[in-house]
């Protein structure tokens, strides 16, 4: 397998377990933990057992240049703290399955930022992808053809918010990459978010939570299979192709979401549900598609 579909491959396989996260939430929110303290239990956790597996495997990989921690300030909290809380706050403003789609409106920031910064090509391919993919989250999370008549300014401006803290993650990460690992770019980012959320959520649990194994069973899966794995995936795989390409193949996350929300919770697909999966998986296909001409914006 050559090294380019090797990366598409990482990057989807990090988007499936990023597509996974319902499971564990829904677990901690029935043992009576909030919304913020499962972001702040999943950021922390993952940011102990990378750091933990880092001073074990090669101490080396945690050294980092005190000048190069704005990259980590970008991934960890520039990107994961503040999209966290424009997107939680955008679903107490608008309903959760806009505040979805306004988050997915990440792939394009990162396409428009990688072509300003970057300089990576603005192709008809890509805007084609981008199109198929905001159309089919769309109808994968039924925004159409049943989206809510009114929408607040305020809650469509900060769910825009979350879109572009989401889509900075690829670009502060793609710039952390060309000097430190992916392991080393991860783990960062989640001590620096971990620095932010702990203080600022205030969080506080009761000794009953946690005394539960299946409670630690989820705050520890949580914290591995849709955070650290994850984000190492779909770090290596954006270490390999296109900020750009990465963040359209990623939004393959809707998709593994709403399956597993048909298998273990019973919801019943839509055929707007289906014809909108079938949008993302032609988008992800289009974007690997390689072109015998490159056709670029403005060329």
């Amino acid at each position: 397998m050559s090294n380019n579909r090797l990366a598409y491959l990482y990057v989807l396989l990090g988007a499936a377990l990023w597509g996974i996260i319902g499971l564990f939430i829904d677990a901690l929110a029935q043992a009576g933990f909030t919304v913020f303290q499962i972001v702040t239990l999943r950021v922390a956790s993952a940011a102990v057992m990378l750091t933990v597996f880092l001073a074990i495997k090669d101490v080396e990989l945690l050294k980092i240049e005190l000048k190069d921690s704005f990259s980590f300030i970008g991934t960890g909290i520039f990107s994961i703290v503040f999209f966290n809380w424009c997107y939680f706050t955008a679903i107490e403003e608008v309903s959760l399955s806009v505040a979805v789609i306004l988050l997915y409106t990440g792939p394009a920031f990162v396409t428009i930022l990688s072509w300003l910064l970057f300089k990576e090509p603005m192709t008809r391919r890509k805007i084609w992808a981008l199109l198929l993919t905001l159309i089919g989250c769309a109808l994968v999370i039924k925004v159409i053809p049943f989206a809510d008549k009114q929408i607040s300014l305020i809650g469509f401006l900060i769910g825009l918010g979350s879109g572009f803290g989401y889509a900075l993650y690829s670009i502060f990460g793609k710039h952390a990459l060309k000097k430190y690992s992916s392991l080393t770019v991860i783990t960062y980012t989640f001590v620096f978010a971990s620095a932010v959320l702990l203080p600022l959520s205030g969080i506080t649990i009761e000794v009953s939570q946690l005394s539960s194994t299946k409670v630690w069973f989820h705050i520890l899966g949580l914290g591995f299979f849709p955070t650290a794995l994850a984000y190492m995936l779909y770090t290596v795989g954006l270490s390999m192709i296109e900020s750009s390409r990465a963040s359209i193949t990623a939004t393959i996350e809707p998709v593994v979401a709403t399956l597993l929300g048909i298998y273990f919770f019973d919801e019943v697909l839509t055929y707007f549900q289906l014809s909108g999966m079938v949008l993302v998986l032609a988008a992800v296909v289009l974007i690997q598609l390689k072109k015998t001409k490159r056709h670029a914006i403005g060329r």
